[in-house]
């Protein structure tokens, strides 16, 4: 994680509030394709600070807790949603393209991952009871769970696939009581080598809505090479050209400029977007029934491990940006809890695990607005946004090319973030260098070559086949023996 020296305070200011030094190692933030690993907490906003100066210490309201204008608190949430929208965007044309859903259940699934991440952004901001630890959070679906889903419903069943999410997140409060016993069996060389296989997935995984599979009709085709390029392309140069709010909205913006590219060469087709009713209801259980295999559901169980890590650095990195003292014990199981409850409700609307996100802390750091209150209207404008058919419909009209290209950037972040992991993990010591490599070799082997395991019995190859499980569970086992177990024995 960047390191950054915390500005001075201005005139009439209040020090900047130092980081909160918290027992919980080295984590990293979870999939944020934007700067969100800026942890230095903000300046206070001229406004908070001149409240606090009214107040006595006993009295003062922390800008985390402080309500706003109802009009200001919309506008910056609206601003929020504008950061992290490609992220559900482009996790739900991702998982329609893969395994080839209609037209009508991506935007129904669209629907619902925009609602469950407004319900999730509220839970996590709010806090109620023990779910939520009161900080600007937004929740979003994606990354490793997403490619983890993609697989089991590939090999299973979309129904099996559902209820490993739900099976999943039943663990999560299973799990939860014992998780901080198991985090130094998850140290930053394990969860780093684990995103870095989780970055290379997703990036072929993107690859492929631009290219289409090899072996099939269209593949490689010229026409959707050059749009999956030119959106690069974009974001690219929106990238380079803007600065603060506007940069950070490259993604979303290159998305946008590869959609109208594509709408200029014939390939978007607007009728179906004109069509249907004003508002939807996602529908519950789209795939039908759910379908329960503790076998199916083991890859994405194990991945929760480590996403409970990775939820313990969010906390404390979100923390420390809003300049808020926490208690590690207390409120990271409650961003679990979060996790856990959305990602219970969501498996019953047919997505993937739902998860906190680090993408809106560039903006809190931005803006300098550290209420939770503008992350909680976030999530009611997701929500609103779900609930819109014909919102949802043209946002369905993008062509895969175009999310493809979107995706490779924003996933290749990941793989970023996992070597800036691993660059904090100690790799001059040699076990660690070896451990990284064996993990890597092995977590990489299906996703290079895939149909390695074609031969080994289902219940096996599905195991196997999970670069993500296969990789984690390697590097923590090698990473007990090394680091745990040998110099107990007298070794060095």
């Amino acid at each position: 994680m960047s390191r950054h020296r915390q500005p001075a305070p201005g005139a009439g200011q209040p020090p900047t509030p130092e980081p909160v030094t918290h027992k919980t190692g080295q984590l990293a933030p979870r999939n944020a394709p934007h700067e969100t690993e800026q942890v230095a907490a903000p300046e206070a906003p001229q406004d908070a600070t001149r409240d606090a100066a009214r107040d006595t210490p006993s009295t003062a309201v922390h800008p985390v807790d402080e309500s706003r204008p109802v009009g200001r608190i919309i506008l910056f949430g609206i601003q929020h949603v504008l950061v992290m929208a490609a992220t559900p965007i482009s996790a739900i044309f991702l998982m329609s393209a893969t395994l080839r859903l209609d037209a009508g259940l991506t935007v129904n699934l669209l629907s619902a991952a925009f609602v469950l991440s407004g319900v999730g952004s509220l839970i996590q901001s709010l806090g109620p009871w023990k779910f939520g630890p009161r900080l600007p959070f937004v929740m979003l679906p994606g990354g490793a769970p997403l490619i983890l889903f993609i697989a089991i419903a590939e090999q299973h069943g979309l129904r099996t696939a559902t209820g490993a999410v739900i099976l999943t997140a039943a663990f999560y409060f299973v799990v939860l009581p014992v998780f901080s016993r198991l985090l130094r069996f998850f140290p930053a060389l394990v969860i780093g080598t684990m995103i870095v296989i989780v970055g290379v997935n997703l990036v072929k995984v993107g690859a492929v809505l631009v290219t289409g599979r090899p072996g099939e009709p269209g593949f490689a085709d010229p026409t959707n090479l050059a749009l999956g390029m030119a959106t690069i392309g974009f974001t690219v140069v929106f990238y380079l050209l803007f600065t603060g709010i506007l940069r950070q909205l490259a993604v979303m913006l290159g998305l946008v400029a590869g959609t109208v590219l594509a709408g200029f060469l014939g390939g978007i087709d607007l009728s179906r977007a004109a069509e249907g009713a004003l508002v939807s209801v996602p529908e519950l259980m789209p795939f039908g029934s759910p379908q329960f295999s503790l076998v199916a559901a083991l890859p994405l169980m194990l991945y929760s491990l480590a996403s409970m890590a990775e939820a313990t650095g969010q906390t404390v990195i979100n923390a420390e940006a809003v300049g808020k003292e926490i208690d590690t014990r207390t409120d990271v199981p409650k961003t679990v809890r979060g996790d856990a409850l959305t990602s219970l409700f969501g498996g019953f609307f047919g997505l993937p695990l739902m998860v906190t996100s680090g993408e809106n802390i560039g903006i809190v750091r931005v803006t300098g607005v550290r209420s939770r209150y503008v992350t909680a209207a976030a999530g009611v404008v997701l929500v609103v946004i779900g609930f819109l058919a014909p919102v949802t419909r043209a946002i369905s009209v993008v062509p895969s090319a175009v999310v493809g290209g979107t995706a490779m950037v924003v996933f290749a972040v990941i793989t970023v973030l996992g070597i800036q992991m691993l660059g904090r993990s100690d790799l001059d010591r040699h076990t660690s260098t070896f451990i990284c490599a064996v993990a890597l070799a092995l977590g990489l082997l299906p996703i290079l070559i895939p149909g390695v395991y074609a031969g080994f019995p289902p219940n096996v190859r599905i195991l196997l086949e999970s670069g993500v499980a296969v990789g984690a569970f390697v590097a923590a086992v090698l990473n007990i023996l090394f680091h745990h177990v040998r110099p107990r024995l007298g070794g060095v």
